[in-house]
């Protein structure tokens, strides 16, 4: 091996040493991990014709049915002694329909169609794989590869539902193209309604979607939608991977809000868990075949301490085709156009980052705690996703900051489109937590926007749905606290922690869209300061819905406020998609005043300029600008529509001087007795 991995060239990988040369020490690792999966690729194509035919593996496992109406059913169960199938057809007979063992660990069985040629399992019936075990034990197990489970109402167990409808969904509308700005709307089925219940997939289709279409968010992720048996785990302890959520509705309501938001030119991440599996049993993965490894490392290699799961054998030939599968089952059958992966820097590491800062020297990345099998999983899934699907979105949530994770896999890199901007949420709730807002440190928030890799894309935002959980506050609560309830009427005068609430949030939106990133995110129900956190209904809150909703109704009541924020939001996000800063290269900050707390970059010719003093505005200021010409106002936080005092002339035009200011070109006068304003040349 050693001897050719000095032969093994990664075809590009100079363009990542143009663009990173500290990476030149590290060379043979990124050799080795593009070796192991070239390995991987050249297995495939031997083994099993390609990845194009291992990827379509959901439509031998598991269950299908054939054109004469015979079933078909597949598992890989290698520590069983026996399998039989049982369910309501059957009449639950445990033992009359064996499986047949064949090699490598699995398992068939053929069911004739009836006497009048239907199915010998009705749509929408139940089902078991009944596993004996070396050991006597007999073990009730759900197929891995169901693509339908439910729950009886007192159960606690789900079921496994033959799901095969006589009228499938056909998707009419065809995937939007890749948007060169990419505006993320993070969104949660259960949680999209004001009702204290589980909202479902037809609510979204028909009551949110709309909404997110006016808001100018060109994508939207989709959380907790594979299969998992609790609900407060917020979808990250997936029990059935082929399964979408059975709480929320059918397989056929899923498909068609997927092909509504396509019909509106919006395109649907699915927020996909491949870091871990749940431990249960009965519903689970876990002990599938009775032993304690099968899709999993043995403990203590096969457990997340932190997260009291089972952790993937990513060697494991028949892991790889369940997982690879999985990502094309999602692509194919529900038309997802790319995934957010879960749980990246648990993958990546021994580790899994418990207990472990990282400073960003770069042996960190290197070495004996990265899991190359892991790695190389992540390497396979970003190429043979981009290869099949050159559209498809991949985003990874990396806290480590991993070099080359967003780089082409042809360059040594893992591959992924964009990664979370994880470090800026922190920084805005540290600032809100332990600072008065006179006191905040321009410069320490500049930095924490703009220190990215270079040539890696980042999706920034505010607050995600981690700010969102219940333990912690959303930004408006930081902002306006307890305030919330009584003082957001429009009809009485705003009080003074409402006033600077609302400008603040709004002005950390804005700073957070135009400086840090590539790409940006919001959480659903954020854009309009949402006035409660999430919280699932659990044994500690009651079983209570309370917070485990989001108050649209609160929009739609003219006379309070929400709806300025989301009016703000939404003439944000229509005012990039004109302008197109998030697709531009980085911004140039020309200006980051401590004493004045005054933020002022250009960026895709917009110039944006910020003024965070709680109390005095600047006549007559000069800023910095690089293209000359006219400027006029397009975005202006302070507009009275968006909440603000309205004391800005949008008839004004600003006229450059050449005069060089602050490492540009040109400069101009500008007023800044408001909170923010935008200006873009004609």
């Amino acid at each position: 091996m050693a001897d050719r991995e000095d032969n093994v060239t990664v075809p590009e990988f100079n363009s990542l040493l143009q663009m990173d040369p500290y990476l030149k020490p590290f060379e043979k690792d990124f050799r080795r991990r593009y070796e192991l999966l070239q390995k991987e690729l050249f297995q495939l194509e031997e083994a099993e014709g390609g990845f194009d035919q291992f990827t379509r593996s959901y439509k031998t496992f598991g269950v299908q049915r054939l054109p004469d109406n015979s079933l078909f059913f597949k598992e890989w169960a290698p520590a069983a002694e026996a399998l039989f199938l049982t369910g309501d057809f059957n009449g639950w007979d445990k033992f009359s329909h064996r499986f047949t063992p064949k090699e490598y660990g699995k398992w068939e069985l053929v069911l004739p169609p009836k006497d009048d040629k239907s199915p010998a399992v009705d749509h929408n019936t139940k089902l078991k794989v009944v596993v004996h075990t070396k050991d006597g034990q007999r073990l009730y197990r759900i197929s891995p590869w169901a693509k339908y489970v439910t729950r009886e109402e007192k159960s606690v167990i789900y079921d496994w539902v033959h799901w095969d409808p006589p009228h499938p969904y056909n998707h009419v509308h065809p995937r939007p193209q890749k948007p060169r700005s990419l505006r993320i709307y993070e969104a949660h089925v259960g949680i999209a309604s004001p009702e204290g219940k589980i909202a479902s997939y037809t609510n979204f289709t028909t009551n949110v979607l709309p909404r997110i279409k006016d808001l100018g968010y060109n994508c939207i992720q989709l959380m907790a939608i594979m299969e998992h048996a609790y609900y407060a785990s917020f979808g990250y302890q997936i029990t059935s991977f082929f399964a979408a959520s059975s709480r929320y509705g059918t397989p056929e309501e899923l498909k068609e809000l997927i092909d509504v938001a396509h019909s509106m030119g919006i395109m649907v991440l699915l927020d996909v868990v491949h870091s871990h599996a749940s431990k249960n049993t009965e519903d689970g993965l876990n002990s599938f075949d009775g032993s304690d490894s099968c899709f999993f490392h043995s403990p203590p290699r096969g457990e997340h301490s932190l997260w009291d799961s089972r952790l993937f054998n990513y060697s494991s030939w028949e892991v790889l085709r369940f997982l690879l599968s999985n990502l094309r089952w999602w692509m194919e059958e529900y038309r997802f156009d790319g995934f957010r992966f879960d749980g990246v820097t648990s993958m990546l590491y021994h580790h899994h980052g418990i207990g472990t800062g990282f400073s960003g020297d770069y042996s960190e990345y290197f070495g004996l705690q990265v899991d190359e099998e892991s790695l190389v999983y992540l390497m396979l899934a970003n190429h043979i996703l981009h290869t099949l699907y050159p559209d498809c979105i991949t985003v990874a949530e990396d806290v480590s900051g991993m070099p080359a994770l967003c780089r082409g896999v042809e360059e040594g890199g893992l591959g992924f489109d964009y990664r979370l901007a994880m470090a800026i949420p922190d920084k805005w709730i540290q600032i809100l937590k332990e600072f008065k807002d006179e006191d905040w440190n321009i410069g320490n928030i500049v930095h924490t926007l703009t220190n990215r890799r270079y040539g890696e894309k980042c999706i920034a935002y505010a607050e995600s749905h981690d700010q969102a959980l219940v333990g912690d506050k959303t930004l408006a609560f930081w902002l306006m606290d307890k305030e919330m309830y009584t003082n957001m009427s429009s009809l009485v005068p705003m009080t003074s922690i409402i006033d600077r609430g609302i400008q603040l949030h709004k002005m950390i939106r804005l700073l957070t869209h135009g400086l840090g990133g590539e790409g940006y995110l919001n959480f659903i129900g954020n854009e309009f300061g949402h006035p409660e956190w999430l919280d699932f209904p659990r044994e500690g809150n009651n079983q209570s819905y309370h917070y485990a909703r989001r108050q649209f109704n609160l929009v739609d009541m003219d006379h309070l406020r929400y709806c300025q924020l989301y009016a703000f939001d939404r003439d944000m996000n229509r005012t990039e998609d004109k302008y197109g800063w998030l697709a531009a290269p980085p911004a140039f900050v020309s200006a980051k005043h401590e004493e004045d707390k005054v933020i002022v970059f250009d960026r895709a010719n917009v110039v944006f300029i910020f003024n965070f003093h709680p109390s005095k505005s600047f006549q007559d200021y000069r800023i910095a600008v690089e293209v000359p010409g006219k400027y006029k106002i397009k975005l202006d936080s302070d507009e009275v529509l968006y909440g603000g005092h309205g004391r800005l002339d949008h008839n004004t035009e600003f006229f450059t001087e050449r005069q060089p200011f602050n490492g540009r070109s040109n400069s101009m006068r500008v007023n800044t007795h408001i909170i923010l304003s935008l200006c873009k040349s004609d």
